[in-house]
């Protein structure tokens, strides 16, 4: 056998010589290897989501089961979203195209859209292993860049695909922009920062990095950076980008924000403060508590709830517990005196509007006015400090082309926004303005919300995004009800659930980091102030589900104030200027021997 080889290369030289005589034969044959490439980026997923951009925050990546290297997509489809994941690629013009893929799971989709010819897709109905799926497309004569995608299927379960690739002449992609030049700050306050930059040539985009980590997109050569803690010093650069990728950063530029605790009317509330709901318009297996009973350590006492008349009315009443309910409740004239009592020792007493019982949908402008005369009418009558919005169930939800939460546009939501604004106008700077939303209608808005793409999904995901936005500045404190919740995904893309204090670290990270909403990059909800935030936690066992032990609260306030103690889950970063903890209730706190209070004084002293 071994005597044959010279043979073959004889042979092989030979025929290499006749082809080389042919004219033009060289040329055509390293012209044809040179076009074709593999044009999709990170592909294995090597490289995380790198590139792709998954609906709904689908898609994550595993390091099981992988077709070859160390990573591969896995996409979950729920409800409506059939999780699809999307690169688009830059094209030549009429060419022809492989599109080829490894996949695992059942009614598995490779495809292209965009080609400018017929747009393929090609699936398994069932892939226990990986499976390899591909298909081909020719451009159109002027089509210059094509979608290609993955994605399983409505009520399916996870999939997983690997090993992506586009083999093609790649198109022109010509040169990312030059990095930006002229970066200089505006108007700076306790919560934000404007800045500016000279407009790039061939620039589609800019992106604005705050301490090196990206937090804005925008068109235009200005953004503001709201959700910034006071007296805290930044560091700001700017980058452009095209079709053919992002510039290099420009230069530096630093800001300190002012001292102030910004419009909230949280100026003279304690570093860390303990909130909780007195029940006082009904009684339960808690018992009634007077108000002048109430310990010192409480700093924020809502009371609950004031309730509309029907769910449109906008008329909020007031209406004290009852003597045939509540037998120990204290006369009007005690309850006013214990307020003010309150107030002179420096707590902040708010009246309460919502509860689980209390829907309220401002679905009018009459409405809205209704709200206003007759919550400033509670307020008057006992000398409040401020106003706490607790709405649940179907007080909010969003129209089907409401898909902008910085820009909404359905009415329960922009007439609510309209009306706390007219509140904080009308009673000034010291307003306390708080909100105890659920994690559906707050966290869930990174994976999903309102209707969503294709429609149904819940309206009410992610409703109270566009509330919390509009108000931020006037904000004082948002305590989410992290309890009473179904499992949701933190910014690691895993799903948290109650219990322990991960779930707790992982929602209010959420807060003071940030997040796409829906999963779109460029649409980002930014972060809130350490100051405004309260972590709303179950008191006892009977309060609600997802109670957790002290040692889980301390764990929970460890790792969001120290950076320790935080166990498997890591934060985005460190705020020891967390305003406190809120919970549900004093009452019930009460009932179980002031276990809550006890544990956040000892913690915070």
């Amino acid at each position: 056998m071994e005597r044959t080889r010279p043979r073959a290369r004889t042979v092989l030289a030979a025929l290499t010589a006749t082809l080389l005589a042919v004219p033009g034969i060289t040329a055509l044959s390293s012209a044809a290897r040179a076009a074709d490439a593999d044009l999709a980026h990170n592909g294995g997923f090597e490289s995380g989501l790198d590139g792709w951009s998954c609906t709904a925050g689908s898609g994550t990546t595993v390091t099981s089961p992988v077709h070859s290297g160390s990573s591969a997509l896995q996409a979950t489809p729920a409800g409506n979203d059939n999780a699809q994941c999307t690169q688009t690629v830059t094209v030549k013009p009429d060419s022809q195209y492989t599109l080829s893929g490894y996949v695992r799971g059942s009614y598995v989709y490779l495809g292209a859209s965009g080609t400018g010819t017929t747009d393929v897709n090609t699936w398994t109905q069932s892939a226990p292993a990986y499976q390899q799926l591909t298909t081909t497309f020719r451009t159109g004569p002027s089509t210059t860049r094509v979608t290609i995608y993955t994605h399983g299927w409505y009520g399916t379960g996870a999939y997983n695909a690997d090993d992506i690739s586009l083999m093609g002449p790649g198109g022109e992609v010509g040169q990312p922009p030059a990095a930006p030049t002229g970066l200089k700050t505006g108007t700076v306050t306790s919560s934000s920062v404007a800045l500016s930059w000279t407009a790039v040539t061939g620039a589609t985009s800019y992106a604005v990095y705050r301490d090196g980590a990206k937090v804005q997109t925008v068109s235009g050569t200005s953004a503001t950076v709201s959700g910034l803690s006071p007296s805290t010093a930044y560091a700001f650069q700017v980058t452009a980008s095209n079709d053919a990728g992002e510039s290099a950063k420009s230069a530096t530029v630093t800001a300190t924000t002012s001292a102030t605790g910004g419009g909230g009317g949280g100026g003279d509330l304690p570093t860390h403060a303990l909130v909780g709901y007195l029940h006082s318009t009904f009684a339960n297996g808690s018992g009634y508590t007077r108000l002048a009973d109430v310990p010192d350590s409480w700093d924020v006492i809502d009371l609950a709830f004031g309730e509309p008349t029907s769910a449109t009315s906008g008329d909020i009443r007031f209406n004290r517990c009852p003597v045939s309910e509540c037998p120990t409740v204290e006369s009007d004239a005690d309850f006013k005196a214990a307020i003010k009592a309150k107030q002179a020792a420096g707590k902040k007493v708010l009246i309460s509007i919502g509860g689980a019982n209390g829907q309220v949908q401002l679905t009018t402008t009459a409405a809205r006015d209704t709200f206003v005369s007759s919550v400033s009418n509670i307020i008057d009558t006992y000398g409040l400090d401020g106003l706490d919005i607790d709405f649940e169930g179907h007080s909010l939800s969003l129209n089907a082309n409401d898909t902008d939460f910085k820009n909404p546009t359905t009415p329960v939501v922009v007439n609510l926004i309209s009306a706390l604004k007219t509140l904080k106008a009308k009673y000034g700077a010291k307003f306390v303005l708080s909100m105890a939303p659920e994690t559906f209608f707050v966290q869930m808005g990174y994976q999903y919300y309102g209707t969503g793409q294709w429609g149904g999904q819940d309206p009410r995901c992610g409703a109270y995004l566009p509330v919390i936005y509009a108000l931020r500045d006037d904000l004082t404190l948002l305590h989410v009800q992290d309890y009473n919740s179904g499992p949701i995904m933190g910014l690691d893309n895993q799903y948290h659930s109650m219990g322990g204090a991960d779930f707790h670290i992982a929602m209010t990270d959420m807060l003071l980091t940030g997040f796409p909403v829906a999963g779109n990059a460029n649409n980002v909800f930014p972060p809130l102030r350490p100051d405004q935030i309260a972590i709303g936690m179950p008191a006892t066992t009977n309060a609600g589900n997802g109670y957790v032990s002290p040692s889980e609260v301390t764990k929970t306030l460890d790792c969001l104030t120290k950076k320790t103690n935080c166990g498997a889950y890591t934060t985005h970063g460190t705020w020891p200027a967390l305003r406190g903890l809120m919970t549900w209730s004093v009452n019930w706190d009460r009932f179980g021997n002031w276990e809550f209070q006890r544990n956040f004084d000892a913690y915070f002293g």
